[in-house]
């Protein structure tokens, strides 16, 4: 069962959790080199920085003309006289003088003598000249020589962990490959006589795994390395046996099942029995029976077993510990407002994170609608639903209307 009848000391709150993976563990992988298509969700073992300015010199930010109009701004009805053409990759041979201008394309490098881009929307080109439709300020349109980045500058720091624009941060620095911390080492395993293998049989009274999916999934997307040890009985001498063993290879060992009090729950003594527990309950619903600890060399995260649970204290505890022990830099969990279109009681004391779905208000504000059935065994609320609202511990009610805190499945799950 997923909740504490025995008396011992009193569940930490998440933030104080959450202080204690920031302060008592840090990275544990070591590093290798990737080719730059496969540094997607990496974490960055050294810095990068820009070998030169970008753009390395000014450039058109529009497609248009480049204008020498005096260091002025140019009224509409001006008119140059065109001396060239300049596309992107090219340079011009030459200089652009007063009342001068060239054809320039987005990307172009501006040629000496050109102040000013006017969009070809702008101008009007007629006799090997053009006119302009609008007035142009001076200096418009033009991305100055390091923009972007400036030689020398660090654009990339340790520990952050590549997404697509650091990866194509790192491409625009020139970097064909990259320094890299190698993928956490993860063994996953559930525990309980009433579970089952999804395709195979289940007698009366058994259920299907699915917290090993599920927080597979969430592992996965994280970008270990998983091995999945299957369902353990509920034995003291199985959960014990498998977690030494998992102990020697792995850097996290994560389960589901087993955290709780029961005279069927063997991990928090089988952690207690061949390492140590670092932390165990939460103040939180759901999530409360939660483990962690050391086996050896060896994390381990024990996770409730029921499967709504075990998906959001990975969210809100797993995910940060997984992020810091592979060395990122950036671990908590984002959030955002929405308005409340619920009404909600709880006692005060404990903190709630309430599953929701999100629609567009009529005011273009995002509306959170609470799905309705709160059960920590009900994985349809998870499909069901867009984000978590996080009720404070020290609150009592939500109205319709109320600002709630939520936090988006999208951009958890990687």
């Amino acid at each position: 069962m997923d909740c504490f009848a025995a008396p011992g000391p009193a569940p930490q709150t998440l933030d104080e959790a959450l202080a204690r993976v920031m302060r008592d563990y840090g990275p544990v992988t070591g590093t290798e080199t990737v080719p730059l298509p496969r540094a997607l969700g990496r974490v960055l073992a050294v810095p990068v920085e820009a070998p030169g300015d970008v753009p390395p010199c000014a450039v058109s930010a529009m497609d248009g003309y480049g204008l020498n109009a005096g260091g002025a701004d140019a009224e509409a009805g001006a008119r140059f006289t065109v001396i060239g053409r300049v596309p992107a990759g090219s340079v011009f041979d030459g200089n652009v003088g007063p009342g001068q201008a060239v054809r320039i394309f987005t990307g172009a490098a501006v040629p000496a003598g050109v102040d000013t881009v006017a969009m070809q929307e702008d101008c009007e080109a007629a006799d090997g000249a053009v006119t302009l439709r609008e007035a142009v300020r001076c200096g418009a349109n033009i991305r100055p020589a390091g923009e972007d980045m400036r030689a020398g500058t660090r654009v990339l720091a340790p520990g952050r962990r590549l997404r697509a624009q650091e990866v194509g941060m790192a491409a625009s620095c020139g970097r064909a490959e990259l320094l890299v911390r190698r993928p956490l080492r993860v063994v996953l395993l559930s525990t309980g006589d009433e579970l089952r293998e999804p395709g195979g049989p289940k007698p009366a009274g058994t259920i299907y795994d699915s917290n090993r999916y599920t927080v597979g999934a969430q592992l996965t997307a994280l970008g270990v390395e998983l091995r999945d040890l299957g369902i353990l009985p509920d034995r003291l001498d199985a959960v014990r046996d498998a977690l030494a063993g998992a102990a020697g290879e792995a850097d996290l060992i994560v389960t589901s099942g087993g955290a709780s009090v029961g005279e069927e729950d063997h991990v928090k003594a089988a952690v207690t029995a061949l390492g140590s527990i670092d932390l165990w309950k939460l103040a939180l619903r759901p999530g409360k029976p939660l483990a962690l600890g050391r086996v050896g060399d060896a994390v381990v995260l024990g996770l409730p077993g029921n499967p709504v649970s075990a998906m959001v204290t990975f969210m809100l505890v797993g995910r940060p510990l997984v992020l810091r022990l592979s060395g990122a830099d950036r671990v908590f969990t984002p959030r955002a407002l929405a308005v409340s279109g619920f009404r909600f009681r709880k006692k005060a004391g404990r903190r709630e994170f309430l599953r929701v779905t999100l629609e567009m208000g009529e005011d273009g504000r995002p509306v959170a609608r609470k799905f309705p059935n709160d059960s920590s065994g009900v994985l349809t609320s998870m499909v069901e639903s867009d984000a978590l609202v996080d009720v404070p511990a020290e609150a009592t009610a939500i109205e319709p209307g109320d600002m709630v805190t939520v936090i988006p499945f999208t951009g958890l799950f990687g």
